[in-house]
């Protein structure tokens, strides 16, 4: 999810009252018994982010790694990715020949955390609540295809679809679809604090200083009954200002592993010259980055002046000048590797096209240079984003087509500004919710979409993603899957730049690193180990 992004809410379940910095290494170094993972995800505190580990309010890759540990969902993605598999279920089907009716039933005896008897009544209430809430920042978009949802027994629960959705499963692999206790959580009120409570294979405990959660401690839930095999009692989630101070930490022994997110320039010395004990793990990815667009913004309505920023920006300048090994180009919203992907922007306007601008611009009569802000956020997504913009800002106003600024703003102002139409344009980033092509097109198209915009088409909101989504052989959905991706390049609401590799860097004696995070960038904790002390 962006995917997403999210703060964190007033203090609750605290191991201790303070810390001294963000990364401490107060309570032991990764000498001790939790394995310990390093994050430079910000999980902060905030009037404008109420319940951040609340499955109806989160929707980042921060919160969902947290959520993940905690709370069950019925499918998940097998080690290895692939179809979803039964987690708190035991066998999830559909029931008809249209795809609109779902069924689930529950493993016997399934308890919560506590103790208390998980049952279909909690999923139903679970999932009626994050519908009900509907919270503006929230997942509840993924369930938009929901029309009812029936319990038959303890034990057996029945999902009836408003149309057709063979991505459903899915959708039920998601911390949108977490399962909580009627006991624990209200159904129309978001739960504040940094408390979750579920009947995941961990149970989770917060260390915070000043509103913001700098350590998670995950210890092995007794009670927990799924198909994750867990392959350690405890692990830890520590959380860093910034990449160079984990890099240290991951040198120095007082963590074991970094997950997100290593600096490209990292990424480059740790390929060239690891350190000794220290290995990198390259991995399939499946985040994209991409320029979006208030499609009403008097700059940029016109879709020339779109369609001449996707024909004058040169996505391999780009990638060579700020990101190295840690990215690839990217043409369309459906990354390289996911079912349905065509090249969409390079069959339409090549790469790097100074005179297929100038055509489109002097065709649609708009005045040159055309005066242009780009808009992103400081402290989201890495270290990279400013000298990405910065790269962006030289190369467009190279072609004397536009007068390129850049702004950055802190993400606690930059996402409200962005949903609200302040910006013409803005850069953000999509960690998918699931590896289909259906999560990289409609997030951004559908009605009441992730970005907030203003643009809509018809043919794509009314005919083509329904039409994807009676495929329950994706392959069969491709048709409208590329006649999307070739809309999107023609109107230009989004545009993609670039595909992100995953990397995680471990110290030697850790098994498990190269299951430790997924194609879909889930951080899978349960899979960690330890070998050989290193």
């Amino acid at each position: 999810m962006n995917r997403k992004t999210m703060v964190l809410t007033a203090a609750a379940g605290l191991l201790t009252p303070a810390l001294t910095a963000c990364g401490s290494t107060s309570g032991g170094g990764a000498g001790s018994g939790a394995i310990i993972v390093g994050t430079t995800d910000r999980f902060e505190a905030a009037d404008y982010a109420p319940a951040p580990l609340d499955p109806a309010y989160a929707y980042d890759a921060g919160s969902w790694n947290i959520l993940r540990q905690t709370v069950q969902t019925l499918m998940h993605t097998p080690r290895g990715g692939g179809q979803p598999v039964p987690e708190a279920a035991s066998d999830c089907r559909f029931t008809d020949t249209g795809n609109e009716s779902y069924r689930c039933t529950l493993r016997p005896d399934l308890k919560f955390a506590d103790g208390s008897p998980l049952t279909a009544q909690d999923v139903k209430f679970s999932i009626e609540r994050v519908i009900a809430i509907k919270d503006e920042n929230g997942p509840s978009s993924l369930l938009s295809t929901v029309d009812t949802v029936e319990t038959k027994g303890a034990d057996t629960v029945v999902f009836h679809l408003k149309t057709s959705d063979a991505t459903f499963p899915y959708k039920l692999s998601t911390p949108a679809t977490g399962i909580v206790s009627a006991k624990k959580y209200d159904a129309k009120k978001l739960r504040a604090g940094f408390t979750v409570e579920g009947s995941g294979p961990y149970t989770m405990k917060a260390e915070v200083k000043d509103n913001h959660l700098v350590r998670a401690v995950f210890t092995k839930n007794p009670n927990y009954k799924g198909d994750l095999k867990l392959q350690n009692d405890k692990a830890e989630l520590r959380t860093f200002e910034d990449s160079d101070t984990m890099g240290k930490a991951l040198e120095q022994g007082s963590i074991h592993l970094v997950s997100r997110t290593l600096s490209p320039a990292q990424i480059t010395e740790l390929s060239a010259h690891p350190p000794k004990g220290i290995k990198l793990v390259p991995m399939p990815g499946l985040e994209i980055r991409y320029l979006g667009f208030n499609t009403e913004a008097p700059v940029v309505k016109d879709k020339a002046v779109r369609q001449a920023l996707a024909a004058a920006v040169d996505r391999g300048a780009l990638i060579t000048k700020v990101y190295g090994k840690s990215a690839q180009p990217l043409y369309s919203l459906v990354p390289t590797t996911v079912t349905g992907h065509v090249n969409s922007f390079f069959n339409k306007y090549g790469e790097a096209n100074t005179a297929k601008a100038a055509d489109l611009l002097k065709a649609a009569g708009i005045k040159t240079p055309v005066k242009l802000t780009l808009n992103y956020t400081n402290d989201h997504y890495g270290d990279g984003t400013a000298a990405e913009f910065e790269a962006l800002k030289t190369q467009l106003n190279s072609t004397q087509l536009f007068d390129i600024t850049v702004q950055g703003a802190d993400w606690a102002d930059f996402r409200p500004a962005q949903k609200k139409g302040d910006y013409a344009a803005y850069g953000l980033g999509w960690f998918p919710d699931y590896p289909d092509a259906d999560n990289f097109l409609a997030p951004f198209l559908e009605q009441d979409n992730f970005l907030g915009t203003p643009y809509a088409n018809s043919a794509v909101r009314t005919r083509l993603i329904p039409e994807s989504r009676r495929a329950v052989d994706r392959g069969v959905a491709v048709p409208a899957i590329t006649e999307i991706q070739d809309i999107v390049a023609e109107d230009v609401p989004v545009l993609p730049l670039w595909q992100g590799k995953q990397y995680v860097a471990a110290r030697d004696g850790i098994t498990g690193v190269e299951w430790s995070v997924n194609a879909i960038s889930d951080l899978q904790l349960w899979e960690l180990g330890r070998g050989v002390s290193g």
